[in-house]
């Protein structure tokens, strides 16, 4: 039996974080369809989210995913992240995060890494895997819109149009003047080909595009309008609470995980307990990776996507695997000191 060592610790920086993915969408696209098929498989553990609300702030809360993921990665560990929609008032993210990795044999932690840019990161690789598999089968969209022009619709453009994608149209709503106007900004300074249209209305953005993304920090549903999805289009509903119940019952639903995802007044969750059950939901999105549901092209497709502990685990692997290799690593020393049981 070889002899059990604790592992060295280190801290990697958004910067690190940053430099070790820029570039590689593609691979993290593949990363994350992987670690679905692993998670649809049972090899993971992905426990529900834990929230810290707070009595003086009802919009704050801070989550903490816990998961342990099997495959080839074969690590343990933590999200804790937190979200803050005032932030954006004084021009700061609405999330802030560090995710911790576990060594499965010890328990140990190894690595603290920044994990705003790791969550903003499987979250667009999660969007840009569901638009490749939802649109299977029916004419590829060329209208992308975006409802919500924060961070995140920024990181999941980026890894659409990394992973392949062209529009010949992107549409743009954002109840903050100043968001749309600095997302526009990123397009122009991406060199974006398509037409860019500012929509004043909501309504006005979904009925002219074929993609659409949700990336909002609504509190509850603002969609109630089925007849906005007449054309039948995909639905990226990554912020999650932005369609109400009626406009869910006319979709085929997909989500990532179902128990995740119908619970903490989620827009899912919210037709569950208007109707008592759960026979709105066609399946998961592994299930569409793997052939087991079929989505039609004659009706508008949602996306659900909760976020699972165990995607930020394979891409905060995925990070200090490539710091580590990089010789970049910067090891805390003594971090664990006190080793001896009795002195």
């Amino acid at each position: 039996m070889s002899p059990v060592t604790v592992p060295q610790f280190a801290v990697i920086s958004g910067a690190q974080v940053q430099g070790a993915l820029a570039g590689r969408e593609k691979q993290l696209v593949e990363l994350v369809e992987t670690t679905y098929r692993w998670h649809g498989a049972g090899e993971s553990v992905n426990p529900p989210s834990y929230f810290l609300r707070f009595p003086d702030r009802p919009a704050a809360r801070i989550i903490a995913l816990p998961a342990s993921l099997g495959g080839d990665v074969r690590v343990d560990g933590l999200k804790w992240i937190s979200s803050f929609p005032d932030n954006t008032q004084v021009g700061l993210p609405r999330a802030s995060a560090v995710l911790i990795l576990n060594d499965p044999a010890t328990g140990y932690p190894f690595a603290c890494l920044e994990g705003s840019i790791i969550s903003a990161t499987r979250t667009a690789a999660s969007a840009a895997l569901a638009a490749d598999h939802l649109t299977r089968g029916r004419r590829r969209p060329t209208r992308v819109g975006f409802v919500g022009t924060g961070l995140i619709a920024r990181y999941v453009h980026t890894f659409l149009v990394g992973t392949g994608w062209s529009f010949d149209e992107i549409g743009i709503h954002d109840l903050s003047s100043g968001s749309a106007a600095g997302f526009r900004h990123y397009l122009d300074r991406a060199g974006t080909p398509a037409r860019v249209t500012l929509h004043d209305s909501a309504e006005d953005l979904l009925l002219g595009s074929d993609l659409v993304v949700f990336a909002t920090v609504a509190a509850r549903p603002h969609v109630h309008a089925l007849s906005w999805l007449d054309h039948s289009p995909v639905v990226l509903h990554v912020s999650l609470r932005d369609l109400a119940p009626e406009v869910l019952l006319g979709a085929v639903n997909i989500v990532d995980d179902v128990e995740h995802c119908l619970k903490a007044e989620t827009s899912p969750h919210l037709v569950e307990q208007l109707t008592g059950n759960r026979d709105f939901l066609a399946g998961t999105l592994a299930d569409v990776i793997d052939g087991r549901v079929v989505v039609p092209d004659d009706r508008p497709v949602v996306f659900s996507p909760f976020g699972l502990g165990v995607l930020d685990l394979a891409v905060g692997k995925y990070v200090y695997d490539q710091v580590a290799c990089s010789g970049d690593l910067e090891v805390v020393d003594d971090f664990f000191h006190d080793l001896s049981r009795h002195g």
